[in-house]
């Protein structure tokens, strides 16, 4: 039984239940591994403790893995979890918001990742306003509360899981997605290794691969056993807020069951690192067999 180590992309959440369904149905183990999970500290994130080969493997979102890989790191990503981007604007239909050039001129939050800027431009520009118009302030991860107390008029987010928890506590949001706003349609969590690990040990990841997507398959085909799974290994979750966040999960793991879970398509990841380049995340573009593949997908 081979011992391995995967660093969650955030604490442990709805994006996450088919891992808990996998480890659960003990399909790691079936598949030779004894996996622990863990989510990541406050000082190292996953991309780092992974590349430092302090852990296996790791989740991220595209992007971040992109811009690893541009900086002349080894990670790379083995399965796509989401199909699509997970972030974009969050605004309150109680705003009346339809379009996000309608920001002009209003206040509007990121938590100061740098892609956040390039997410807010890249909407606001594609629905014909001027980005430059916005009023931009940095207010971590506390988004949703500052939308809430009248401070933004909208805020970079998560839609299925900070547009959820707005929506549970009863507050409806008018989303401005991403890739529904001028922005690519990339892979929004990819679980991810290094090419050394690939090259040497590649039963292991093979069998990590291959555990994950039972796990997935198995949450599409029955969201409510998964989300037991979950919440029985994390009983500090909300089950009202989990259900719904897992319920709009659901369509991103496949797309809208337009790709097989886990696959990574390269146009998608070719569309990623153009996007990238245009907005000064990175210097030059990351190509789809650099930035992962799967050749580790069971057949």
């Amino acid at each position: 039984m081979a011992s391995a180590t995967l660093v969650l992309d955030f604490v442990p959440n709805a994006v996450h239940a088919g891992i808990y369904r996998a480890l659960a149905a003990g399909y790691y183990r079936q598949a030779g591994i004894a996996l622990r999970v863990v989510a990541p500290g406050e000082t190292q994130d996953p991309l780092a403790l992974v590349g430092a080969g302090r852990a296996q493997f790791g989740l991220a979102d595209g992007s971040d893995l992109a811009t690893a890989i541009a900086r002349g790191g080894e990670q790379q990503a083995v399965l796509a979890i989401a199909q699509r981007p997970l972030g974009g604007l969050i605004a309150l239909a109680s705003s009346r918001l339809t379009s996000p050039a309608q920001l002009q001129g209003r206040t509007v939050g990121i938590t100061g990742v740098p892609s956040d800027r390039a997410v807010l431009d890249t909407v606001v520009r594609h629905a014909g306003g001027d980005p430059a118009r916005v009023h931009v302030v940095d207010v971590g991860f506390d988004g949703a509360a500052a939308l809430l107390a009248g401070r933004l008029a909208a805020f970079t987010g998560f839609v299925p899981a900070d547009g959820v928890q707005l929506q549970v506590q009863g507050h409806p949001i008018t989303p401005f997605r991403l890739d529904e706003y001028g922005g690519p349609a990339y892979p929004g969590l990819v679980a991810f290794a290094t090419h050394s690990l690939q090259a040497s040990d590649p039963a292991l990841v093979r069998g990590f691969v291959a555990a994950t997507v039972r796990g997935y398959e198995d949450t599409l085909r029955d969201p409510a056993r998964s989300l037991g799974d979950l919440l029985a290994a994390n009983p500090g979750l909300g089950r009202a807020f989990t259900a719904a966040s897992l319920a709009a999960y659901l369509p991103l793991f496949t797309g809208g069951g337009r790709v097989p879970f886990g696959r990574l398509v390269g146009a998608r990841i070719s569309e990623l690192s153009a996007w990238m380049v245009r907005s000064g995340l990175i210097g030059a573009p990351v190509s789809p067999s650099r930035y992962g593949g799967d050749g580790f997908l069971p057949n």
